[in-house]
């Protein structure tokens, strides 16, 4: 299993993206659901929610049920999706739990647990990208590329409220603009 880190998560053509990077520069980009950004975009922004979303409630359960996460592997890809895996621990015995990854990732963030990549999932999907390869994309978090213009959670919000609306996907719109209205009255309390 090869250590990474999540180096950007971004918005491209196709949908949003996360790269998740190693040692060796390469990384391994994973396309994945705009509720997934979100929650992985708001945790690294820092934005404090009302309420718990999903991830949030899944580490409370974790917590409340005294397991901890010990870490989350990408460890295999069928057909180009890529299957990754919760290894959890309780009172010294460990379960392994199959999730996808993103899933994986946003519960990763909320407790600092470690992301591996199994070596023959990086060897036949990971690449070393270039500045003019990211170049145009829409970076939410992580290392912006040339040209690419930086977008704070918020911003991040609003651009797929724009993007649910233009496609007529209105149950999305509506709870996004309902956290877009929950982030904006939290920073006009302070």
């Amino acid at each position: 299993m090869i250590p990474v880190k999540l180096d950007q998560l971004f918005l491209s053509n196709m949908g949003f993206v996360v790269l998740l990077k190693g040692a060796d520069e390469r990384a391994l980009p994973i396309f994945i659901g705009a509720a997934e950004a979100q929650s992985i975009a708001l945790r690294l922004g820092g934005v404090a929610v009302p309420r718990p979303m999903t991830h949030d409630l899944m580490k409370n359960l974790l917590d409340f049920m005294e397991c901890r996460l010990k870490r989350v592997e990408v460890c295999d890809v069928v057909e180009g999706t890529f299957i990754g895996k919760l290894v959890i621990e309780r009172d010294g015995a460990e379960m392994d739990l199959d999730t996808r990854p993103s899933d994986a990732i946003a519960l990763a963030l909320r407790c600092a647990a470690p992301i591996f990549v199994a070596e023959k999932v990086m060897d036949e999907a990971g690449r070393v990208f270039t500045a003019e390869e990211t170049a145009g994309e829409t970076v939410l978090q992580g290392e912006a590329p040339k040209h690419a213009k930086k977008l704070t959670p918020l911003e991040a919000l609003e651009k797929e409220l724009e993007r649910a609306i233009r496609e007529e996907k209105y149950e999305i719109a509506a709870r996004l603009r309902d956290e877009i209205k929950k982030i904006k009255g939290k920073g006009s309390d302070n």
